[in-house]
């Protein structure tokens, strides 16, 4: 092909667009390691301030005051007390997108066994009044340091995007609560309605430095069942003047473990777990009622009701197998703790991953698998405003830390286990860095 005035003019036009775009992007990318540099140590401080004196959750009112002090030092908009004790910060610099950030900020009843120089010595009455230790062994610390260093850096460089900033701090997460009471304070209504929502979590099994996402399902829905088990009583040297309840709870668990396994389509997830059962009082007398605790995990409403369906119909089946009268089945409670899966917004994900996978590398960045532990992040995503959500798992893990547990083949302290701990340095560089460049192209690429 003989290259003409015209073909060279349009490669030289193509070449310096490339290197014109290459070079804002390495501007972008500069920019923001500047900011995490300039601001690492501080948040350091904050970060370990907020390790030592983690507060439980609907109780989170020192927290809270910390998180709205630093908001309005970065010259955000701050409402306090939204939804008990949440905070939202309001950033417009221009038109363009509606972005919305969030962090949770309630620890868990756990004494710390992570031997830290900061480590957590509270004990504080929870809400009904028992004396409990805390810790922030699910991470929350650090969710809140990730999610203020990326909101210094974007308020640090407002002149590289345009568009409004919505930063809240959610109380009660641990109980699944917290987001449904900010949305019922009306979230989506006083303040911009966010075309995205973001969110990291920590994760003790990604070595620290890499980002984990799934397009689609990635944290379980979970609810809750409560399972009154009734019969005849009577001595435990007569059992045939009995219906004896602890052998028909025994029966109705073996055949709970069939749900999944037999009932469920086995490429849906899902997780039918008996957590306790407490029936009886002596040895030799036979009770005249077993309960039963149990959590219920699942991706899909489909799935959650073929559970819910499964457990009444073994139940009942069960007690009349073993002569149960009519007006003594068992009480199947389910549903009073209940909490959707988090789906994440594929086409947001896609995005966001292109940009992390610049800020950090393409090695750096990986699809995995979803889990069945569960998070209240995907309520922001049923409401009526059609919000699209992201949530992200952060690696936390020293990464020697990591490949040392992984040859040995030993079990790395998960969440909520009271040796957890996060590698800050390496944590919040990658976390701060991945996210700030997602949240400035979703604003300038829309």
């Amino acid at each position: 092909m003989r290259n003409t005035p015209k073909t060279l003019l349009i490669c030289l036009i193509l070449i310096l667009t490339c290197n014109n775009t290459f070079s804002q992007e390495n501007k972008k990318l500069k920019t923001i390691n500047d900011i995490i540099e300039a601001n690492i140590n501080n948040h350091r401080n904050i970060y370990t301030d907020l390790h030592r004196n983690p507060e439980l959750s609907l109780m989170e009112f020192e927290t809270s005051k910390k998180m709205a002090a630093q908001l309005r030092k970065l010259g955000f908009d701050v409402t306090e007390n939204v939804g008990g004790n949440g905070v939202v910060g309001v950033l417009k610099n221009g038109k363009g997108p509606t972005v919305m950030l969030r962090t949770d900020m309630d620890a868990l009843p756990i004494s710390e066994n992570t031997g830290l120089e900061y480590a957590s010595k509270v004990v504080m009455k929870n809400m009904e009044g028992q004396e409990m230790p805390v810790m922030h062994a699910c991470g929350h610390d650090m969710h809140m340091t990730l999610w203020l260093g990326t909101l210094t850096t974007l308020s640090g460089m407002q002149k590289e995007w345009n568009g409004t900033l919505v930063a809240i701090a959610q109380p009660a997460e641990e109980i699944s609560g917290g987001s449904s009471k900010m949305l019922a304070d009306g979230l989506f209504s006083r303040f911009p309605t966010p075309d995205y929502a973001l969110a990291y979590h920590v994760a003790p099994d990604i070595p620290a430095g890499k980002i984990g996402y799934s397009p689609g399902p990635i944290f379980a829905g979970v609810t809750n069942a409560d399972i009154y088990v009734y019969g005849i009583g009577g001595h435990g040297a007569l059992p045939q003047t009995t219906i004896d309840p602890i052998v028909l709870s025994a029966h109705i668990i073996s055949r709970l473990q069939t749900i999944v396994s037999r009932e469920i389509d086995p490429v849906a997830p899902a997780v039918v777990t008996v957590g306790s059962i407490h029936g009886g009082t002596k040895h030799n007398i036979i009770p005249e009622e077993v309960k039963m605790q149990l959590t219920l995990r699942f991706f899909s409403d489909e799935v959650y009701r073929q559970i819910e369906e499964s457990i009444n119909r073994i139940c009942e089946g069960e007690a009349l197998a073993a002569g149960v009268p009519a007006g003594k089945l068992p009480l199947v409670l389910i549903g009073d703790q209940y909490t959707p899966p988090v789906v994440n917004d594929p086409g947001l994900v896609n995005k966001a991953v292109l940009s992390m996978q610049e800020a950090l590398g393409e090695e750096n960045i990986f699809r995995m698998n979803p889990a069945t532990v569960a998070e209240d992040f995907g309520k922001y995503g049923l409401t009526k405003e059609n919000v699209k959500i992201a949530l992200f798992m952060c690696g936390s893990t020293e990464a020697a830390r990591y490949e040392n547990t992984i040859k040995s083949g030993q079990q790395m302290p998960g969440l909520h286990n009271p040796s957890y701990y996060p590698d800050f340095e390496p944590t919040y560089r990658a976390g701060v860095k991945a996210m700030s460049a997602t949240i400035v192209d979703l604003f300038n690429n829309n």
